[in-house]
């Protein structure tokens, strides 16, 4: 070619048909070889367990294990019963913490030793994947244990909140709340060494409840590195945190019309809200606070609606009054704007009918808007093995992201995945008020029928909005605490085509209310989602 021409110009090669199109065997050389699974293996807090092969598989002969479990850990364990047990790891026929029904009252259609544990879950996973709806407190207790099972769980929570330092955030600075999600994230974060300890309590803080000056110059010492609780942290995880902190902090000063209350402040609430202005974006403050609290892989929290925007929950009661934010209708504030979520204060004038979203102008049904859902969650439901409606405020923490439009369309795609209602055991303001009119606050049946109006968004205002499926299309199996205080009247439930109850060991907290025992209520979950499925549901008239 001519040196003057760059690049060259091209030319036309006739390339031989035998190299152009390769031969039968040379294609299926190029395919992947298909890789025998190596025994599946369990991870509990105490030790790690292969779960059992299927029955018709019991004699074979159980190749060595080493298989890469929850998080990347890799366990190996010889062909010796000895070394098996040295290491931890005990034989196959052994059952695994979710197949057993220990410290479990009436578990309905438990496993028996003999039957398969060791079902195949959605991407040839041997832990269940799960959407779990809750808010960002009762299921709390429940969610470290849950790693016990799988780490492969979605968490979707609102971001309605408006009480504690979450409110004093949206007041000042606007957007969505933090507060459920931030609380989340910490429970699932590590904790496996002093540095991710240390993050964690700093993550976790809160400044001085009762004195706002005290509250300030605490926040003002955390603000310049001076605190305490930057030791045990190296300085990649200081120099991260802070800046987030400090842009936060840049933030409230450039509001200078409004003076911000520092009091009972989290600090984890600020370092979200700092990374959400920053970025610009809820979804990657969640990204970024997920990575610095270094949560498992596999798990992720989710809010419901992805915004900028502040989100305002609205309770529409029976007689069509309306009832303005989520602190309005379970805690209302006491005294001088403190809201105590440890009571439930006054009953409600009335039952409420349903829970909605309002615009930033009123309390009437023609304030009512309709946010859109976050597409991860209805893609979430999409691949789970099981989904689970977590104990909580029935109305203002678990509805929320259920009445949203597309949430129970694809909850009713899924006719073959376990749905879990993990029931209360005690009563709040917001189930108090039975429909029917006792004083004896709603029962389960009622609790269910409530589940069901919100995804089938009954009563809304909007023409063609609702839906018209069953209970049974939303809810396969119920589980209560032993020693409840809700009514658990089957008869009504039978009615739904429910009957798969499960009661659970629960303990008593510091109210006498009946709470779950975490490890039982994770082994009956686990029990559960080991049953072949049931079959769908009728389709409604």
């Amino acid at each position: 070619h001519n040196a003057s021409v760059w690049p060259p110009p091209l030319r036309r090669v006739r390339v031989p048909r035998a190299l152009a199109q390769p031969q039968p065997q040379q294609r299926q050389e190029r395919r992947p070889t298909r890789v025998s699974r190596q025994p599946d293996v369990h991870l509990s807090s105490q030790q790690l367990l292969p779960m059992a092969p299927p029955a018709s598989d019991a004699t074979a002969t159980a190749p060595p294990v080493a298989d890469t479990v929850a998080a990347g850990a890799t366990v190996a364990a010889s062909q010796s019963p000895s070394a098996g047990g040295a290491a931890g790891v005990v034989a196959p026929q052994q059952r695994p913490l979710w197949g057993a029904a220990s410290n479990v009252s009436d578990l309905s259609g438990a496993l028996s030793p003999t039957q398969s544990l060791a079902p195949t879950f959605a991407g040839n996973d041997a832990a269940p994947a799960l959407v779990v709806f809750s808010g960002g407190t009762a299921f709390n207790s429940v969610a470290g244990h849950l790693r016990t099972l799988t780490t492969r769980v979605a968490h979707v929570l609102p971001v309605s909140d408006d009480g504690g330092s979450t409110a004093e955030i949206v007041r000042v600075l606007g957007g969505p709340a933090v507060g459920d999600i931030r609380s989340r994230c910490l429970r699932l974060a590590d904790d496996s060494n002093e540095e991710a300890r240390a993050v964690k309590r700093l993550l976790g803080h809160r400044l001085d409840s009762h004195d706002a000056d005290a509250a300030r110059r605490e926040w003002h010492d955390l603000v310049e590195g001076q605190h305490a609780l930057w030791g045990g942290m190296s300085d990649p995880y200081k120099h991260t945190i802070r800046a987030f902190l400090v842009h936060f902090h840049s933030a409230i000063l450039r509001h200078s019309s409004e003076r911000f209350n520092f009091r009972n402040g989290s600090v984890g609430n600020f370092f979200f809200a700092g990374a959400r202005l920053f970025l610009r974006s809820l979804e990657a403050a969640i990204f970024l606070f997920s990575r610095v609290a270094r949560i498992p892989e596999g798990s992720s929290v989710l809010p419901a609606i992805c915004t900028e925007n502040v989100i305002t929950l609205g309770a529409e009661l029976e007689g069509n009054a309306m009832i303005r934010g989520q602190n309005n209708i379970s805690h209302p504030p006491r005294g001088a704007g403190t809201v105590d979520k440890g009571s439930g204060g006054p009953p409600l004038p009335a039952p409420l009918r349903r829970i909605c979203y309002l615009s930033s102008e009123g309390t009437h049904q023609e304030h009512e808007v309709f946010p859109l859902v976050n597409p991860a969650v209805t893609a979430e439901v999409a691949a789970a093995d099981g989904i689970v409606y977590a104990m909580g405020s029935l109305y203002t923490s678990i509805c929320p992201p259920l009445v949203l439009t597309g949430v129970g369309e694809a909850i009713a795609a899924r006719p073959a995945a376990p749905k879990l209602l993990l029931l209360n055991g005690s009563h709040d303001r917001e189930t108090g008020t039975s429909p029917s009119g006792g004083n004896s606050g709603m029962t389960v049946s009622e609790v269910v029928q409530a589940l069901t109006d919100a995804l089938n968004r009954r009563h809304s205002p909007r023409t063609g909005h609702e839906l018209h499926h069953l209970p049974s299309t939303y809810v396969t199996h119920i589980v209560v605490p032993a020693g409840g205080a809700l009514h658990l009247d089957r008869p009504a439930l039978a009615a739904m085509g429910l009957s798969d109850i499960t009661e659970v060991e629960s303990v008593r907290d510091g109210a006498s209310r009946a709470v779950y025992e975490p490890e039982a209520l994770v082994s009956v979950i686990g029990a559960i989602l080991t049953r072949h499925p049931q079959p769908p549901p009728r389709a409604a008239r």
